[in-house]
């Protein structure tokens, strides 16, 4: 499948950065169409990128974003966030993959046998 144009990664990651309801609204519609996949994971890399350049680290924010993602992510993104997640040692990295591992999406995606 070829990524749909709309949204660019600068636009998702610019949703992740304010994070209000109407851009979790956003998100949620963005997360339920495969085809827009690859711009969701684009711009979270460069929102996790733009926060490891940040003079301040709000590991709370990126932890809490980690958490909301996990939870409301379908089970065909749950692999590809962690693997995201891992992508870095850096802090932002960390606190982004705190979130995602209290969700507990990736277990309820993939229930041990």
């Amino acid at each position: 499948m070829n990524a749909a144009p709309f949204p660019d990664r600068d636009t998702v990651a610019d949703r992740l950065n304010a994070f209000a309801e109407t851009d979790q609204a956003y998100l949620t519609l963005l997360m339920e169409n495969p085809v827009q996949d690859d711009n969701l994971l684009d711009g979270l890399t460069l929102w996790l990128n733009r926060a490891t350049e940040a003079r301040f680290l709000n590991a709370l924010r990126l932890s809490k974003a980690g958490e909301w993602l996990g939870s409301n992510a379908p089970a065909r993104l749950q692999i590809r966030l962690m693997e995201l997640a891992r992508a870095s040692q850096h802090a932002a990295y960390l606190a982004f993959r705190e979130g995602l591992t209290q969700s507990k999406g990736l277990e309820k995606a993939f229930p041990k046998a």
